[in-house]
C-alpha cells in the first residue's frame, strides 16, 4: 500500500511539473489543470472503491507552508531601490484600494441580502479581495519585465494586507483608537524582529560550512512565522522584508557594517537559497492545489445556488481594478485579468471561526470565484498573446 501511494505521488507531481513547463506555451495557469487532476483522480478512486483517509487537515498546513514560500519567493525576486518607487506605489495602491472598495462593498451586499452583522459581513467578504500570488506570479512569467514586476510586487501586497486586514478584524472585538494603536506596535515589533531575523540568517548563510545548510535556515524562517503567528503579529510582512533584504544585498553594500557580510561571497548563497525556495514552493504548491482539487465535491462547482453570487463578485472583482489600472496610469491589456483568487482565499475561509460565519458565503461560492478568476486569467493571457502575434 505504502509503495501504491509512492508511486501515485510521484506520477501526480510529474504530470504537475509537466503543467508548469507547458502553461507558458499554452497559457492555461497550471491551477486549473491541478484542480481538474486532483477532482479526476477523486472521481477514480470512489469509482473503484478505494479507501483513503481524510486529507483536509493537510490542507491548511499545506496552504500556509506555501504562503510562505511563495511570498518569499516572490520578494527574493524584487529589486529594491529608488528607481523601483513608484512601481512599489503603484502596487501597493493596487492592491490596497480595490481590496476596501470589494471588501466594503460585498459586506453591504451581504448585510442587505441576508440581514448579518457588518462585521461578520466584513469578515466574510476578505477571502474574495485577495489576490492570489500562488496562481499570478506564475501566471505573468513570461510577459514584459515591468508587467511581471508589477504583479509581483501588487500579489505579495494584496496577500499581505488581506492577512492583516482579516486577522485585524477577527483579534479586535470593538474597532477604535487602541486597537489601531496596537496594531501599530505590532508592525514596529515585527520589523524590529525581521532586522534582527535577516542578521542572523545571513550571518548563518555566510558562516555554515556544513553541506546541509539551507533547509535548516528555511526551517528557521517558517518557525518565525509559525511563532508570530502564535502571538498575532503579521508574520508575512517578515517574510516579505527579509525576502526583500537578503534579496538586495547589492545595495546595502553602502552601508558600513553590512561589509562584514562580505555581501559579494553572500549573494553566491543568496542565488544557491532562491534556487531551493523556488523548488520548494512548486511542490508545496503542487500539493496545494491537487488536493484542493480532490476534495471538491462536483455539485460545489456546479451549484445554482451561488453562482449568481459569484459572477457577480467576478464582476465586481475587474470592476474596480480596471479603475485602480486606469487612475494609475497602466494599461488595462495585459493586467486587467491577471487578479486570480486561489490559496488565500482558501486559508482565510478555512480560518472563519463559526460564530462568525455567514450562509451566503460557502464553499460553492469560494471554489466557484478561484474557478472563475482562473479561467479568465487564462483567456486574458491568450488574447493578450493574440494581439502580439498580430
Amino acid at each position: 500500500m505504502a509503495i501504491t501511494i509512492i508511486i501515485i505521488f510521484c506520477i501526480l507531481l510529474l504530470i504537475a511539473y509537466v503543467f508548469d513547463l507547458t502553461s507558458a506555451k499554452t497559457k492555461i495557469p497550471s491551477v486549473i489543470l491541478l484542480l481538474l487532476l486532483g477532482w479526476v483522480v477523486r472521481q477514480l478512486t470512489d469509482w473503484f472503491d478505494i479507501q483513503h483517509p481524510d486529507f483536509s487537515p493537510m490542507l491548511p498546513v499545506l496552504g500556509t507552508i506555501g504562503l510562505i514560500l511563495i511570498v518569499l519567493e516572490g520578494s527574493l525576486e524584487l529589486e529594491f531601490n529608488k528607481s523601483k518607487f513608484g512601481m512599489i506605489r503603484k502596487s501597493f495602491f493596487g492592491a490596497f484600494v480595490p481590496m476596501i472598495a470589494l471588501a466594503f462593498l460585498l459586506a453591504l451586499a451581504f448585510m442587505h441580502f441576508g440581514q448579518f452583522r457588518f462585521k461578520d459581513s466584513l469578515i466574510n467578504a476578505i477571502p474574495f479581495c485577495v489576490i492570489s500570488s500562488a496562481i499570478a506570479i506564475p501566471s505573468v512569467i513570461n510577459l514584459a519585465s515591468h508587467n511581471k514586476e508589477f504583479v509581483i510586487y501588487e500579489s505579495s501586497f494584496s496577500d499581505i494586507l488581506g492577512v492583516l486586514f482579516f486577522n485585524f478584524l477577527l483579534l479586535n472585538e470593538t474597532i477604535g483608537t487602541a486597537s489601531f494603536a496596537h496594531f501599530a506596535l505590532e508592525l514596529f515589533i515585527v520589523a524590529i524582529g525581521s532586522l534582527l531575523a535577516t542578521i542572523g540568517i545571513s550571518l548563518l548563510l555566510s558562516k555554515i560550512e556544513h553541506h546541509v545548510k539551507y533547509v535548516p535556515i528555511i526551517l528557521l524562517v517558517i518557525l518565525i512565522y509559525a511563532v508570530s503567528k502564535f502571538y498575532h503579529l503579521p508574520g508575512l510582512v517578515f517574510i516579505l522584508l527579509f525576502g526583500l533584504s537578503v534579496g538586495n544585498l547589492k545595495e546595502l553594500k553602502k552601508i558600513k557594517w553590512v561589509e562584514k557580510f562580505k555581501p559579494d561571497e553572500l549573494n553566491k548563497e543568496v542565488k544557491r537559497f532562491k534556487e531551493i525556495i523556488i523548488e520548494g514552493a512548486f511542490l508545496v504548491r503542487a500539493l496545494f492545489f491537487l488536493l484542493f482539487g480532490y476534495l471538491i465535491e462536483t455539485s460545489e462547482v456546479l451549484n445554482p445556488d451561488t453562482f449568481l453570487w459569484a459572477l457577480g463578485i467576478v464582476f465586481f472583482i475587474f470592476f474596480f481594478r480596471s479603475i485602480q489600472l486606469k487612475l494609475s496610469k497602466i494599461p488595462l491589456n495585459p493586467l486587467l485579468f491577471v487578479a486570480p483568487r486561489g490559496l488565500i482565499t482558501i486559508l482565510l475561509f478555512i480560518s472563519i471561526e463559526q460564530r462568525h460565519a455567514i450562509s451566503f458565503v460557502n464553499r460553492s461560492l469560494i471554489i466557484q470565484v478561484i474557478i472563475l478568476t482562473t479561467l479568465l486569467v487564462m483567456l486574458g493571457l491568450m488574447t493578450n498573446r493574440a494581439k502580439t502575434n498580430e
